[in-house]
C-alpha cells in the first residue's frame, strides 16, 4: 500500500465510527445524508470526500462517535522504515503550530512492527523534530490525535477530526446514572423506524436523552451546531466554509410533542434543563410520576422507547422483574397502536414485558456490556 498524502482539494477516505453492532443504522444515516462510495467496515462506514465532507459529517451525522480522516498509508518493515517516513511526512499540511499532539498505534502480530509504544515514541519524535508541535503527556491533553494502524506492514495515519465523543451534543449538562450517549439514543430511534413525524414517550427518561434527540430530529436540528471540534486547529480549517454550513441548514417546524417522566424527581430538573439548552423545551413535556401511573397522550399513536436499568450498573437484575413486567402491562394496556422500543443487556428482563419483540438486532458494544434493540410492531 503506498498513497500519497491528500491536500485540502482532493478527496480522500474519511471514517465514520461507531460501536460494533450498530453499523447498519450508521450506514443508512449515511447513505441518506448522500456521501460518496460508501463502504461498510467493522466499527464503522467508511466514504470518500474532501475537508468539506469530514466538516459536514461531524456537524450532522447523528449516530457517528467519531470522524477519521485517514490521510495517508505506506508500508513499514521495521522501526527505523517508520521513522524515515514519518520525517519525511509532510505534517505542516495538515497541522499547525502550537497545538499538542497524541499519536496512537494499534498493531497486530502481521506486522513486523508489533510493538505499539515503540511505534509512538518513533512517530511522536518525527512530529515534534521535524514540524515542531508540542507532544501532549496524555491523550486527554492532546488537542489533536494522530491514529495509527499498523497491519500486515501497511501503515495508516487517521487523523480523528472530532476531539471528544459526536456524542457531546454540548447541551446535556445534567445527568443521572447511566446515561444513554446520543449517538445510540439517535441509532435506537432510527432502528425504530422513528424519522420526526409522530409523538415520542419516554416513561424512565431519566435526563431526558431519547426525548430530547427525538424532538432534535423532529426540528430537524443540527447536532454539532454549538459545539468545538479538533478540525478547528488543522491547517485545512476553513471558518467561513463552516459558518456557510450552518447558516443554509434548513430546521423544520413540527406540530410534534414529546413526553418524558421518572419517579425521580432530580432527574427530570435535569432534562428540563437539558431540553431548554437544546432549544426543545417548548415541545417536551417531562413530569415525575412511575411508570404504573403514565397514560397515553391525546392525539395519533407514535413511539414509546425506552433505557430501562439492566441490573449490571443501576439495582439488581432480581429486583428489575417487577418493573419491566409493569411496564409491559401499562403498554399492552393502554398503548394499543403505539410501537414500542427499548434497549437492554438482558434477554430475560425483555421477556419480562411479554411484548411482541421483532427479530432482534444485533449484540452492540456498550459501556463494556453487549446490549440490543427492542422494537414492536403497533400493539
Amino acid at each position: 500500500m503506498s498513497q500519497q498524502p491528500t491536500d485540502s482539494l482532493s478527496s480522500f477516505e474519511i471514517f465514520a465510527a461507531c460501536a460494533p453492532g450498530l453499523e447498519g443504522y450508521l450506514l443508512a444515516e449515511i447513505e441518506e445524508a448522500k456521501f460518496a462510495d460508501i463502504k461498510r467496515m467493522r466499527g464503522g462506514i467508511s466514504f470518500t470526500g474532501g475537508w468539506p465532507e469530514v466538516w459536514r459529517a461531524n456537524l450532522t451525522l447523528r449516530g457517528a462517535s467519531k470522524i477519521l480522516a485517514r490521510i495517508v498509508g505506506f508500508r513499514a518493515f521495521h522501526l527505523a522504515q517508520l521513522d524515515k517516513r514519518s520525517r519525511k511526512f509532510p505534517w505542516g499540511q495538515y497541522l499547525t503550530s502550537g497545538h499538542k499532539v497524541k499519536v496512537e498505534v494499534v498493531t497486530n502480530r502481521k506486522s513486523k512492527i508489533y510493538h505499539a509504544g515503540a511505534a509512538i515514541e518513533r512517530i511522536e519524535r518525527a512530529i515534534t523534530e521535524e514540524f515542531g508541535s508540542p507532544i501532549a503527556t496524555s491523550m486527554d491533553e492532546a488537542e489533536i490525535i494522530i491514529k495509527t494502524r499498523i497491519d500486515d506492514n501497511n501503515v495508516m495515519f487517521s487523523i480523528d477530526t472530532s476531539g471528544i465523543g459526536l456524542h457531546k451534543r454540548g447541551h446535556k449538562q445534567a445527568m443521572g446514572k447511566a446515561p444513554l450517549r446520543e449517538t445510540m439514543a439517535a441509532l435506537l430511534l432510527r432502528s425504530c423506524g422513528y424519522t420526526g413525524n409522530e409523538p415520542v414517550m419516554d416513561p424512565m427518561c431519566g435526563s431526558g436523552t431519547l426525548i430530547i434527540e427525538a424532538a432534535e430530529i423532529a426540528r430537524t436540528l443540527m447536532p454539532g451546531r454549538t459545539r468545538r471540534f479538533s478540525f478547528e486547529k488543522l491547517a485545512s480549517y476553513d471558518a467561513d466554509i463552516i459558518e456557510d454550513m450552518k447558516k443554509n441548514w434548513m430546521n423544520a417546524e413540527t406540530d410534534q410533542k414529546f413526553y418524558g417522566s421518572d419517579r425521580n424527581v432530580n432527574v427530570i430538573r435535569m432534562a428540563n434543563e437539558n431540553a431548554a439548552r437544546s432549544g426543545v423545551d417548548d415541545i417536551c413535556e417531562f413530569r415525575p410520576i412511575p411508570i404504573s401511573a403514565i397514560v397515553r397522550p391525546e392525539g395519533p399513536p407514535g413511539l414509546v422507547v425506552v433505557n430501562p436499568p439492566y441490573g449490571e450498573r443501576v439495582g439488581k437484575k432480581k429486583d428489575l422483574v417487577a418493573l419491566y413486567t409493569a411496564f409491559g402491562d401499562v403498554m399492552r394496556e393502554r398503548f394499543t397502536g403505539w410501537r414500542v422500543g427499548m434497549v437492554t443487556s438482558d434477554m430475560n428482563l425483555a421477556k419480562e414485558t411479554q411484548l411482541p419483540w421483532q427479530p432482534l438486532s444485533p449484540p452492540i458494544a456498550h459501556g463494556g456490556l453487549k446490549v440490543r434493540f427492542f422494537h414492536t410492531k403497533p400493539l
